[in-house]
Order: C-alpha cells, then sequence, then structure tokens
C-alpha cells in the first residue's frame, strides 16, 4: 500500500482495533509504514494474524492480538501482551465495530403491518472499553493520541440502522468529553468520520449480485457530490495527520468528515 505522505512514527506503539477489518487494516498497514510498532487487534485471531503478517513481511513490526472490545478482562490481557512485546501504548486506533443485522430495520419507514421487535446491539462500548484500558498507558506523557471512528450516521442518522446510528453519535459526543477530560494529562482525542465506503459489513445493502448499485446505493451516491463510494486509502491521509504531533499538535476533540462532500450536500 502508498501512503500519502510520511510521518515519523519511530518508537511509538500504535494499537489498532478491528485491525482485522478493510478499513482499520489498512490503518495498521499505514502507521507501520511509519514506523510505528502496531498491536492489530481483532476478536477473531485469522485476522490478526493475517495483516500482522503482512505487515512483517513488508518489513514492518507488527502484533497480532486476539481481543473483545467488550470484555474488558480480554483487552486488560491484549494490554499486557502488547506492553511485554512493545512497550506503552502511544497511539490507540479505536476502530472496531459496525452495523450488526440484529439493528438493522427492513424497511425504511415503520407501517402497522412492522410492529415487531428486534433485538439490536451497540458498538459504543468497545470505545470506551478500549480507551478506560489503554489510557492508563498514556496519561502524563506527551505525544499520546485516540482517534476514534465515527460515521455520517452521527451527523444525520440514516433510515435502517438505528443501532449503528445511535452508537456513532455516541462515539462522536464521547470524543468530544473525552478530549477535554484528558487535555491536562498530554492526550488528544479525535475521531474521523467516514462517509460511504463499501465494505464486508455492507456490501449487501449497496450492491446487486451482478455488482450493480442497490436503489439504497444510488440514493447515496446521489447524494455524494464526488459521485463514488471511498476507499480505504481515502481515509489515510486524515488519519496520519491526526496522529502527528507535528501536524496537529493543536487539534483535540474534532470530528473530521471525509465523505465525498455527502455532510455538505443539502439534496437541491
Amino acid at each position: 500500500m502508498q501512503i500519502p505522505f510520511h510521518v515519523n512514527l519511530k518508537d511509538k506503539v500504535a494499537v489498532v482495533t478491528g485491525g482485522g477489518g478493510i478499513l482499520c487494516s489498512c490503518f495498521a498497514k499505514a502507521l507501520a509504514q511509519c514506523g510505528a510498532k502496531v498491536a492489530v487487534v481483532s476478536r477473531r485471531a485469522e485476522s490478526a494474524d493475517r495483516v500482522a503478517k503482512e505487515i512483517q513481511e513488508n518489513g514492518g513490526e507488527a502484533l497480532a492480538v486476539t481481543a473483545n472490545v467488550l470484555d474488558k478482562q480480554s483487552l486488560e490481557q491484549a494490554k499486557q501482551l502488547i506492553n511485554r512485546t512493545f512497550g506503552r501504548c502511544n497511539i490507540l486506533i479505536n476502530g472496531a465495530g459496525g452495523n450488526h443485522p440484529m439493528g438493522t430495520t427492513d424497511n425504511e419507514y415503520l407501517h402497522k403491518k412492522d410492529l415487531n421487535p428486534k433485538e439490536f446491539d451497540v458498538n459504543f462500548l468497545g470505545t470506551l472499553l478500549t480507551t478506560q484500558v489503554f489510557a492508563k498507558d498514556m496519561a502524563d506523557h506527551d505525544g499520546n493520541v485516540i482517534v476514534n471512528i465515527s460515521s455520517m450516521n452521527a451527523y444525520t442518522p440514516l433510515t435502517k440502522i438505528p443501532a449503528y446510528s445511535g452508537a456513532k453519535a455516541a462515539v462522536s459526543n464521547f470524543t468530544q468529553w473525552l478530549a477535554v477530560h484528558m487535555s491536562k494529562v498530554g492526550i488528544r482525542v479525535n475521531a474521523i468520520a467516514p462517509g460511504f465506503f463499501l465494505t464486508a459489513q455492507n456490501r449487501s445493502l449497496l450492491l446487486n449480485e451482478d455488482g450493480t448499485y442497490t436503489e439504497r446505493a444510488q440514493k447515496i451516491i446521489n447524494q455524494t457530490p464526488l459521485d463514488r463510494f471511498g476507499v480505504p486509502e481515502d481515509l489515510i491521509g486524515t488519519l496520519l495527520w491526526l496522529v502527528s504531533d507535528k501536524a496537529s499538535r493543536f487539534v483535540t476533540g474534532t470530528i473530521i468528515p471525509v465523505d465525498g462532500g455527502f455532510s455538505a450536500y443539502s439534496g437541491v
């Protein structure tokens, strides 16, 4: 993977949750290319192993870590392993999460015939618990950064995905709160709010079996001035800017949209 520019992350330890996924594996590789020692954290061991191995084969330092971001004990064990192997965490990327199928409604609008309750789970807790665990490494040291992954859903909730929308709104609010809370102990906190990217989780919602856009996907493209879905590499420049003290040392408490203009377009 070719990164848009290089920042010096030598001797930094970066923890990337959700590191086995499409977007966060790209984050992990970019951080490694800039010299960071990267802990690739995933609930699925094979996913973490795959990404860590790719980083190592390209000359970077990486550690595959299996952990559940909703289980604090699991996170504590992950932290111990990372500390023994690489040292204390300097950069935390809270990327684990996603739109669970049980949090998706069948229709955009509720009709009387649809009044059947459904269970859903949220992914905000993964950001909260992971921050609680790894911020212990970061407090009272200079140059520490937390980057959370929010979403366009945090600005305007989309139809059919209430759990995901609510969780990402919480992530954005938590980012701002945490930036203030951590401001006196040397930790900057920001978030990236991706627009619409094709991933394994949303592919079935956006693409038909023949690869054409679904009706929902076409609505998104119609609202996106740059007229396409994002690709993971579109997020790397923003990520590297946010984790670099030289580039963004006075930036904290922000949520940066990377959305092809979606949030700026009114529809008319």
